[in-house]
C-alpha cells in the first residue's frame, strides 16, 4: 500500500569507546576471558553511555555513524564485535536485540 504503519528496523546495543586499537583489543580479550562488559564500560569508555554500562538503548538504522550502524544491523546478536573504528575512536559493540522492519 502506501507504507503507512511500516516499522523501521531497530536495535539495542551497548558499547565501549576507547581512543586506541590496542586498548580496544585488550578489553575484548578481557571480556572473552570472562570480564563483565558493563563494568569495563564504566571503567574505560570515553562515551557518556559508559556510566550506564555502555547501554545505548534502542535506535533505528541510520542514527549512528555508518561503520557502527553496519555492525549493529548486520552482525550476530549477543557477541562482542570489534574493534570497530569510527571518527570517535575504537568501539567494542554488543548487539543485545534487533527488530527487522516490517
Amino acid at each position: 500500500m502506501f507504507g503507512f504503519g511500516k516499522k523501521q528496523a531497530t536495535a539495542s546495543a551497548r558499547h565501549i569507546l576507547v581512543q586506541d586499537k590496542g586498548t580496544c583489543e585488550r578489553l575484548k580479550a578481557e571480556i572473552e576471558a570472562g570480564a563483565d562488559f558493563a563494568e569495563l564500560a564504566k571503567q574505560h569508555s570515553a562515551c557518556p553511555s559508559g556510566q550506564r554500562g555502555g547501554d545505548l538503548g534502542s535506535f533505528g538504522r541510520g542514527r549512528m555513524v555508518k561503520a557502527f550502524d553496519d555492525v549493529v544491523f548486520e552482525a550476530a546478536l549477543n557477541q562482542v564485535h570489534g574493534p570497530v573504528q569510527t571518527q570517535f575512536g575504537y568501539h567494542l559493540i554488543e548487539i543485545t536485540a534487533r527488530n527487522e522492519a516490517r
